[in-house]
C-alpha cells in the first residue's frame, strides 16, 4: 500500500502540496487528476525520494520514503516502476537497450533480460522493434516503449505521469487499454497522474481530485461523475477554471 499522510511541499515561496492526504490500496488503479499546477506530478516523485516533503510522509509498504538511507531507497525503488510524461527514452540507444536499462543495473544475466525486453515489449504490442531506435518510432510507440521498460522491471507498483498527454484519441485509446492490461496480466497497484477525463474513466478504480495541493474529492468514477461538488463539476466537464 502506499500512503501520503499530510504531505506538505513548497518550492521557494510557492506552496503545491498543502496537507495532502491519500490512500492507494493495493491491486487498484488510483487516477489523480486536477488542474495544471495542482501538484499531481510532485506527489507522484515523493513516491521514488525524487522530492522530499517539507511535512508530511510518504509510506510505501510500511516504509516511511523520507526515513530510508540510500540502499533501502534503491532496494524500494527497484519494487516501482515509472512511466515518465514524455517516456524519457534515450535517443542514443535502441528499443531493446531501452527497455533493458533498469534491468542492467540489476546485474541480471544478458539470457534473463533478452526474455524480459521480449515479454514487456510483446505486451505493448511492440514485438519486433527491438533494434529500432526513439527517433524513428511515433508518439504513441514512444509512450509504449516507456511501459514496457516500467514491465520489464516486474514492478509492484507502476506511476504513470500523464500518460496521455500530446496523443490524438485513437493513440490515447491504445494507452488507456495497454495500462488496464498490465493489471489485469501483472496484478500490478497502479497511479495514474492526467487531466484526460476520459482515460481517468477508463483506467480508474478510484478517481482523487487534488484541488490547491489538498484532496478536494476521492470516489469511484460513478461517484466522481456523480459529484455534487461545484469545483469537481467544474473539472470533470472541462470548463475553465
Amino acid at each position: 500500500m502506499i500512503e501520503f499522510r499530510d504531505l506538505h511541499k513548497a518550492f521557494g515561496e510557492k506552496p503545491v502540496l498543502r496537507g495532502f492526504s491519500l490512500k492507494i490500496r493495493d491491486g487498484e488503479t488510483m487516477v489523480i487528476i486536477g488542474y495544471s499546477g495542482s501538484g499531481k506530478s510532485v506527489a507522484l516523485k515523493h513516491i521514488v525520494g525524487l522530492l522530499h516533503p517539507d511535512a508530511g510522509e510518504v509510506i510505501v509498504d510500511g516504509q516511511v520514503i523520507d526515513a530510508l538511507d540510500r540502499d533501502d531507497l534503491t532496494l524500494m525503488r527497484e519494487g516501482i516502476g515509472y512511466v515518465f510524461q514524455f517516456a524519457a527514452l534515450f535517443d542514443s540507444l535502441s528499443v531493446a537497450d531501452n527497455v533493458a536499462l533498469g534491468l542492467r543495473r540489476r546485474a541480471l544475466a544478458e539470457e534473463e533480460i533478452d526474455d524480459r525486453v521480449r515479454e514487456a515489449l510483446a505486451l505493448v504490442d511492440l514485438s519486433g522493434t527491438e533494434e529500432r531506435f526513439p527517433a524513428e518510432l511515433s508518439g504513441g510507440m514512444r509512450k509504449r516503449v516507456g511501459i514496457a521498460r516500467a514491465i520489464a522491471l516486474r514492478p509492484r507498483y507502476i506511476l504513470y505521469d500523464e500518460p496521455t498527454t500530446g496523443l490524438d484519441p485513437v493513440t490515447s485509446a491504445v494507452i488507456d487499454r495497454l495500462m488496464v492490461r498490465t493489471r489485469e496480466h501483472l496484478g500490478v497497484t497502479g497511479i495514474v497522474v492526467t487531466h484526460d477525463m476520459r482515460s481517468a474513466y477508463t483506467v480508474g478504480d478510484r478517481i482523487a481530485m487534488l484541488y490547491e495541493g489538498q484532496v478536494r474529492q476521492v470516489g469511484t468514477v460513478e461517484e466522481i461523475q456523480g459529484s455534487a461538488d461545484p469545483l469537481v463539476r467544474q473539472f470533470i466537464e472541462g470548463r475553465a477554471e
